[in-house]
């Protein structure tokens, strides 16, 4: 497996950021990985690490670089319910300076990245993402419709409110899965979003994962559930090996 920290050139300065592909021989497709508000550590490395060895490139920003470059906050090794309310504390602001307009900005330079890296072959990528950057994965695919194959999202909002969700579910062409956490979405609200989905003629899997809180895929958090974890990688896989056309 090979990993390496790369710098992203974007419209407002520069983005640090993790890649790991497999050490045989490419070209592989591509993946846009959106780490969750927490950002880029040892957990999110090993889920990048863990998709590439699948055979794919996989590319992780940071998504709050114009704070600085990542950590912009001191993490604990493990993020408890007593750790919880000083660390969100201090990433409110930055989640809430990350405007949409910001956001597709900034797609834009991570996808013109992603797809001229020699280690990635040629044609559209998946975009993934944990959390807050299960949003992200979202607005990148409703943006660029022709660039992407595939969009997945874990435990993450699926637009800011429901106008602005319906405005993103208009604008998506490609298959989607979505994860949803248990303390996240209600059956009721599950079943809104679905025929919304169904409504604008997306494919899609949308399901809530049994028994889950939200952040349920991070190992270095009190959330964290092994099954939803390999319930998720059950989910993602298949859909990246249909979209993106392994050979």
């Amino acid at each position: 497996m090979h990993t390496e920290t790369l710098r992203i050139p974007t419209a407002d300065g520069q983005a640090d950021a993790f890649a790991a592909h497999p050490d045989h021989a490419g070209p592989h497709p591509g993946v846009l990985m959106y780490p969750d508000g927490f950002g880029i550590r040892p957990v999110i490395q090993a889920l990048a690490r863990e998709l590439a060895g699948h055979g794919y490139y996989v590319l992780v920003p940071h998504v709050f670089y114009r704070h600085g470059p990542s950590p912009v906050i001191d993490l604990p090794e493990y993020i408890g319910e007593e750790t919880r309310p000083a660390v969100f504390a201090q990433l409110m602001p930055l989640i809430q300076a990350h405007t949409a307009e910001r956001v597709l900005r900034d797609a834009d330079a991570y996808l013109d990245f992603l797809t001229a890296r020699p280690e990635v072959g040629a044609g559209p990528v998946a975009v993934t993402g944990y959390c807050i950057g299960g949003l992200l994965a979202l607005r990148t695919a409703a943006a660029h419709p022709g660039r992407v194959a595939a969009v997945a999202g874990f435990h993450g909002p699926v637009g800011a409110d429901r106008e602005d969700r319906d405005r993103l579910i208009s604008k998506l062409s490609a298959p989607v899965h979505l994860g949803h956490a248990a303390s996240d979405m209600t059956p009721e609200a599950l079943d809104e979003l679905n025929r919304a989905l169904d409504a604008a003629g997306v494919d899609h899997t949308s399901e809530i994962y049994p028994g889950t809180t939200h952040g349920f895929t991070m190992s270095d958090t009190d959330a964290y559930d092994p099954a939803a974890l390999r319930l998720h990688w059950d989910r993602l896989l298949p859909l990246l090996d249909r979209t993106l056309h392994r050979k």
